[in-house]
């Protein structure tokens, strides 16, 4: 008879069947825990790794905007008014990237941070099952 979820009932099985069955349950959830923590791991580098990418981008155009503030200052000096304009723009567009880009960068950062760790799934299991002992 099956419950309607799908299970077996198992509420004529013998104690000496159930218990025979223990070792294979056991082995399922460490194997179920270790695929568990694999994925985590992947998915945990994966995110880290997108997150830097997104920060060395930041880093890249805030290293040009620099350059573009230095511009800003020399043609700013020599009195050129559309020149210097025209550096104050690239200077606040450049920057304004590098906002973006960083703020990306976080919230992939934030990201990795929110997931569950397994370890932790692991000691909630332990905890359940020596209450029920």
């Amino acid at each position: 008879m099956t419950t309607p979820r799908g299970f077996r009932d198992r509420s004529e099985d013998s104690l000496f069947t159930l218990v025979g069955e223990v070792p294979e349950l056991v082995r399922n959830l460490v194997v179920a825990e270790v695929d568990s923590a694999k994925a985590w791991v992947r998915r945990t580098s994966k995110d880290a790794g997108i997150g830097a990418g997104w920060i060395v981008a930041a880093l890249f155009f805030l290293f040009w905007s620099i350059a573009a503030l230095g511009a800003f200052v020399i043609i700013g000096l020599s009195s050129w008014w559309p020149a210097w304009l025209s550096a104050l723009v690239v200077f606040v567009a450049l920057v304004l990237v590098a906002v973006l880009l960083a703020l990306l960068g976080i919230l992939r950062f934030r990201r990795v941070a929110r997931s569950q760790n397994p370890v932790q799934s692991v000691v909630h299991d332990v905890k359940e099952v020596r209450d029920e002992l």
